[in-house]
């Protein structure tokens, strides 16, 4: 039987909050256990490593384009410690662009990319990936539970959504960036991919690897799922 893909945009504050303090090894065995089910192609983000290299190029008088290459290059510097930690289980390079990464799949090991292009989010290359290579499920693992109405962190009134339409995300994202400071869980690139493909997108909270392993493994309900249907279990 041919085995699901599965594209896994990992936030490098989820991965990376820090150098001491990383949940790097926490993912590693987890992701080893998801991969004996499924395909698994990561996608890391910068973290908030990569927000500080960017805000001290633009100090020093760097061009946007030029602070987005430093993040991309942190990004995939904490791609490469997941690969470090992963071993024999994953390709031993990071993919630098989409055609790697499929070529890099058909030893049949986990892939693990970075950033890829200046203005583009890691949670957009994931996007762009998992169309790419037909995937059969996106997971954003991100510092939050799922998509909420508001953000919750600011309004205690903010509503958890089970399942959202691609289009009723696309209309809370266009909301959400009509707010000063607002800090959404998918950026509208990613969230217009999603629609144009069809498939189906889960959020979960990747603070805890284990959740990535009851989505995925287990079918649990963890999270927000965004698909043009109402889900059906997860159970790889």
């Amino acid at each position: 039987m041919k085995m699901k893909k599965i594209v896994v945009s990992l936030g490098g504050s989820v991965l990376v909050p820090s150098l001491e303090s990383n949940n790097i090894g926490r993912y590693v065995s987890v992701l080893k256990e998801i991969a004996k089910t499924c395909q698994i192609f990561i996608v890391v983000g910068g973290g908030g490593e990569a927000r500080r290299y960017i805000q001290v190029a633009r100090d020093l008088g760097a061009g946007e384009a030029a602070a987005d290459e430093l993040g991309i290059m942190v990004t995939r510097l904490n791609a490469r410690m997941l690969v470090a930690g992963l071993g024999d289980a994953v390709y031993p390079r990071v993919a630098e662009n989409y055609t790697e990464a499929r070529e890099f799949a058909e030893t049949g090991k986990i892939v693990i990319m970075g950033g890829i292009t200046p203005a583009q989010t890691t949670d957009a290359v994931s996007a762009v990936l998992a169309e790419s290579i037909g995937a059969d499920l996106l997971v954003n693992a991100t510092s939050v539970d799922g998509i909420y109405s508001a953000d919750p962190k600011k309004d205690a009134s903010a509503i958890r959504y089970e399942h959202l339409t691609p289009q009723e995300l696309l209309d809370i994202i266009t909301r959400s960036r009509m707010s000063a400071g607002a800090n959404m869980v998918i950026d509208i690139v990613a969230g217009k991919v999603i629609e144009r493909s069809g498939i189906p997108l889960l959020v979960l909270d990747g603070r805890d690897p284990e959740n990535l392993f009851r989505a995925i493994v287990e079918g649990a309900s963890v999270g927000t799922t965004v698909s043009r249907e109402e889900p059906k279990p997860r159970t790889i």
